[in-house]
C-alpha cells in the first residue's frame, strides 16, 4: 500500500494540494463550422441533420445550461474524424485559459522536432582521463535535459565512473546546466506556487523524486513516534549535503488525524516541519522543490560517488564543460516515445518545460521559453493547424496567460492523425476509468462504469478557474469523434462532471439511433455523475493519480 500523502493548501490555487505547412482537409459541413466561430454560438441543427445529431445537440446545449457552469466562459467542439463533419461548436474560437490541455501542443510538438525516438543525454567527464585511479582537475556532470535522473541513475552513473578507474578527484565537481538559460522558474507563475511539485524549477540538470520522475523535487518522508510527545523522524529524499531540515514536528496522541505542514524558505533548500504525527501512525509523505536543481542534482550524485569509492577533494560548483575533457560515463534516457506516457498521463508540469526548452535548445540553440515555445508554434503550424489565436507562454498551462480556443485543439487532435507518430502520441493520452494510473492517469476515477470507461482518452486540465477535458471517443455505432471541452470563470469548483457528462453522452453518440435522448436532463446531475471526484480536487495537483 501506498504511504499516504499529505495534501498542503497553497494559497493561490484551491484546486490543488499535486517547413511546408499542411492542413487539414476541409470540413464537410463548412458553412456550420463558419456559423459556429461566432462566439457563443451553438451549431445549429442542420433540416437534414439525422435524428442522432440533433438529439446530441440538444442534451449537449442542456449540459452546458447547468447551473454549475452559470456566467462561465465555454468552448465545446464536437467533430467526426470518421465522416469529417462537425457535429457541435459552441464557443469554438473564444481564447480561452486552457490549463494542462496545453501540454497537447507541447507533446505534439516535441514529437514533430524531437522525434519518439530522441533520447536525452547526461554526460560525465574530466579535464584528463584516470592515471593511476585519480584524475587531476574538475569532474563535470553535463545535463542534457533528461527528467528520468532519479537517485537509482546517479548511483549508475557514479558506478560508472569508479568502473573507468577513478578513486579521486583533484578538483571540483561542477554542475553543468547550460543547455537550458538560468532562468529558472517562468515569470508568469504565481511565486507563492514556487515550494510545490507541479512548479519545479526548471533545469537541463535536475533529479527527479520518485519514478513518477517529478523533477526538482524531494520527497519529505515523517515517520512519528510510538508515544505521544515523542519526536517525529523526518527524511529527504534524495538527500544532499545542500540540503537543510529543521523539524519542530512532535507525536501526538494515538488515533488522531495527521496535522504536519512543511515549508521550503524562498530562494533556499532550508525545509521546516511543523505539527503533529498520532502516535503509532503511519509515515506520511509530501512532495517540494528544490531551489536550484543543477546544485541539488550534482550534490546527489557527489554523495553516490562517495558511496562508490570515489572521493571528490574539491567543492560542488556550477560551471560550463569546457571543450576536449575525457568521457568518463554516460546515460541516455528512455525514447521520447516513452517518455510521453508518464509527461502525458500524469500531466507533469516540469516535463512539459523541459521539452520546450529542449526544442529551443536543439533547433535554435538557444534553451530558453522563448526560443522553445517559437519552435512549438512552427511545429503545430507544420502538422497543419493554425495557431494565429493561440497565445503560449509556457508548456504545462500552469500559466493563466496561455489561450486556446476550443476550435484549435479540435483542429490538432484532427491534424496528428495524419503523423507517423501518431499512434505513439493518441496512447499517451489518460484513459477514462482505468484503474491503472499509467494507462487511466488523471482520467482513473472519472467515468468509471458509464460507456466512457475504456473508450475516452483525453487529456485532463486544472487551475483556479480554468478547465478543460479534450481527446477522443467511439461512439455507439463505432464512430470515431475528437471533442474539445474548455471551461472559464465558472462560479464554483472545475465542472468536471459537466466534462464528464458530455463524454459520456458522446460514447453513447448514435446518427441513427436515440440513444442519449434525455440524458442530459433527466439523468443524474453532472456533480453526481458516476466517476465524478467529490473532493473537487485534480488528482495531478492532489498527487493521488
Amino acid at each position: 500500500m501506498a504511504t499516504p500523502r499529505l495534501l498542503p493548501a497553497p494559497p493561490s490555487h484551491p484546486h490543488r494540494p499535486r517547413g511546408t505547412v499542411r492542413r487539414p482537409a476541409v470540413l464537410a459541413a463548412a458553412p456550420l463550422a463558419a456559423a459556429a466561430l461566432v462566439l457563443g454560438a451553438a451549431a445549429p441543427a442542420a433540416a437534414d441533420a439525422p435524428s442522432g445529431v440533433a438529439d446530441l445537440r440538444r442534451d449537449l446545449d442542456a449540459l452546458l445550461a447547468d447551473p454549475s457552469l452559470e456566467g462561465a466562459s465555454s468552448g465545446v467542439v464536437v467533430r467526426s474524424l470518421d465522416n469529417g463533419d462537425e457535429l457541435y461548436s459552441s464557443g469554438a474560437g473564444r481564447k480561452l485559459t486552457p490549463a494542462s490541455n496545453a501540454k497537447l501542443l507541447t507533446s505534439a510538438a516535441a514529437l514533430e522536432v524531437l522525434g519518439p525516438d530522441h533520447r536525452f543525454g547526461t554526460e560525465v567527464s574530466a579535464d584528463s582521463a584516470p592515471s593511476g585511479g585519480r584524475v587531476e582537475g574538475d569532474l563535470y556532470i553535463t545535463g542534457g535535459g533528461d527528467p528520468t535522473l532519479t537517485a537509482e541513475a546517479f548511483d549508475e552513473l557514479a558506478a560508472d565512473v569508479a568502473a573507468a578507474g577513478v578513486r579521486s578527484v583533484g578538483g571540483d565537481l561542477v554542475a553543468d546546466a547550460t543547455l537550458f538559460d538560468d532562468e529558472r522558474y517562468h515569470p508568469d507563475w504565481d511565486p507563492e506556487d514556487a515550494p510545490y511539485y507541479y512548479a519545479a524549477e526548471i533545469s537541463a540538470l535536475t533529479a527527479a523524486s520518485n519514478d513518477d520522475y517529478d523533477t526538482g523535487t524531494v520527497t519529505v518522508r515523517a515517520e512519528p513516534g510510538a508515544a505521544q510527545g515523542d519526536g517525529v523522524e523526518v527524511a529527504l529524499e534524495p538527500m544532499g549535503a545542500n540540503l537543510e531540515v529543521v523539524n519542530e514536528a512532535g507525536t501526538g496522541p494515538a488515533g488522531g488525524t495527521p496535522d504536519l505542514s512543511v515549508t521550503r524558505a524562498p530562494g533556499t533548500n532550508e525545509f521546516t516541519v511543523r505539527g503533529t504525527l498520532p502516535a503509532g501512525g503511519g509515515a506520511v509523505e509530501e512532495l517540494r522543490t528544490v531551489h536550484d536543481p543543477a546544485a541539488h542534482a550534482a550534490h546527489v550524485f557527489a554523495a553516490a560517488l562517495e558511496e562508490q569509492g570515489v572521493r571528490v577533494e574539491g567543492a560542488v560548483e556550477s560551471g560550463e564543460t569546457p571543450d576536449g575533457t575525457a568521457e568518463l560515463a554516460r546515460r541516455d534516457s528512455a525514447p521520447l516515445a516513452d517518455l510521453l506516457v508518464p509527461f502525458m498521463k500524469l500531466s507533469n508540469n516540469g516535463h512539459a518545460e523541459m521539452l520546450v526548452k529542449a526544442m529551443g535548445a536543439e533547433e535554435a540553440g538557444s534553451g530558453t521559453w522563448k526560443a522553445g515555445l517559437a519552435e512549438v508554434d512552427a511545429a503545430v503550424e507544420r502538422i497543419g493547424v493554425n495557431t494565429s489565436r493561440v497565445v503560449q507562454t509556457d508548456g504545462s498551462g500552469l500559466a493563466h496567460s496561455n489561450k486556446l480556443p476550443a476550435g484549435t485543439i479540435a483542429d490538432l487532435l484532427q491534424a496528428v492523425q495524419d503523423e507517423p507518430w501518431a499512434a505513439v502520441w493518441t496512447a499517451s493520452l489518460p484513459v477514462a476509468g482505468d484503474p491503472d494510473r499509467m494507462v487511466g492517469g488523471t482520467l482513473s476515477n472519472r467515468m468509471r462504469d458509464t460507456p466512457a470507461a475504456g473508450n475516452v482518452q483525453a487529456k485532463t486540465g486544472t487551475l483556479t478557474g480554468a478547465s478543460s477535458l479534450s481527446g477522443y471517443v467511439t461512439g455507439a455505432d463505432g464512430e470515431r469523434l475528437v471533442f474539445a471541452v474548455v471551461n472559464n470563470d465558472y462560479p464554483g469548483g472545475a465542472p468536471r462532471g459537466v466534462q464528464d457528462r458530455i463524454a459520456i453522452r458522446l460514447a453513447e453518440f448514435s446518427r441513427h439511433a436515440v440513444v442519449g435522448t434525455g440524458r442530459a436532463t433527466h439523468s443524474p446531475r453532472p456533480s453526481e455523475a458516476p466517476g465524478a471526484t467529490g473532493t473537487g480536487l485534480e488528482c495531478s495537483w492532489a498527487g493521488t493519480c
